[in-house]
């Protein structure tokens, strides 16, 4: 394959219809959302497929499909056609003033626990600089950087990062949260597997602390029981109010959000409640300035709040 033929193939143009073919699952519907003819709609796939040297899509009777080939290039087109989204958001970031621009992705503990006032002290620093702060599971996150949609993640600290550079951001502790009525309200300390025979509200299925549960239950050779499902920490914690069973969140969670709803912290026992979570990114000597100055305050974050 030659690199210089195949880099003047691999214009945005067509790398948008070929998004679309994968999408449309025909060239006709693809032709017609890009606004190219038929015709040159197929010339641009069949000159990319030649440039290339094998085919990106397999034509059958009810549409096209995917190669194996197509697979990959896929997973590169959607980070290129990203990449470029993200270079028209930044300019025009600039053009309205604005000095830098991070894209955030973080899992729920991170968000309601520490990031609210580690951001709003890095914004004081730079006041200049615009976030873009999304959340998502951590296995998500981990996936967002990989995949270049964000530039800094936070995740759980037991998932696995892969090839990513991780670093500690904060430390936190898992604690079990219920009404003051409880049975198990007045014990200063419990073994999760001491709950078991209890109701359990849970949080969303893709959460690390679902997980966590889960496989603690299943370690004690017991099922969870767990009567409602629920999407984040507060509605764990209005569950918990109102008698729908126990929930298990972050200490710093049940102070902001638990404790003034008249719930009890009951320490969790086991070696799992203390947690790590991670910041993680690419590569730290690929960043831009800004996102540079943001990972420096972030991992610093840590020991800043334990002075």
């Amino acid at each position: 394959m030659a690199i210089n033929n195949l880099l003047r193939k691999l214009d945005l143009t067509t790398l948008q219809l070929f998004l679309a073919v994968q999408e449309e699952g025909t060239l006709t519907r693809a032709a017609e959302r890009e606004a190219i003819a038929v015709s040159a709609a197929s010339k641009r796939l069949v000159d990319l497929e030649q440039a290339i040297g094998v085919a990106l899509f397999a034509r059958k009777a009810r549409g096209m499909e995917l190669t194996p080939a197509g697979h990959t290039l896929l997973t590169h087109a959607r980070r290129m056609l990203l990449s470029v989204e993200k270079i028209g958001v930044e300019l025009a970031e600039h053009a309205q003033g604005v000095r830098g621009y991070v894209r955030m992705v973080a899992n729920l503990s991170a968000i309601v626990e520490f990031l609210p006032e580690d951001l709003r002290a890095f914004l004081q620093l730079h006041g200049q600089v615009k976030l873009d702060l999304e959340e998502r599971p951590s296995e998500g996150v981990v996936r967002g950087v990989e995949d270049s949609w964000a530039d800094i993640g936070i995740c759980s600290g037991d998932v696995d990062t892969r090839a990513l550079h991780a670093q500690l951001y904060r430390r936190d502790r898992l604690v079990l949260v219920m009404r003051a009525d409880h049975a198990l309200a007045q014990r200063g300390r419990v073994a999760f597997a001491d709950t078991l025979a209890c109701d359990h509200v849970g949080l969303h299925v893709n959460s690390s602390i679902n997980s966590r549960m889960h496989l603690a239950a299943r370690e004690a050779g017991r099922a969870l029981q767990v009567r409602i499902q629920v999407p984040g920490f507060d509605a764990v914690c209005r569950m918990a109010q109102v008698g729908m069973g126990l929930g298990v969140i972050p200490f710093e969670v049940f102070q902001a959000i638990g404790r003034p709803l008249g719930l009890v912290a009951v320490e969790l026992a086991d070696e799992w409640a203390p947690r790590e979570l991670k910041i993680i990114v690419r590569d730290p000597l690929s960043l831009s300035p800004v996102t540079q100055a943001l990972f420096d305050h972030l991992r610093g974050a840590e020991a800043r709040a334990a002075g």
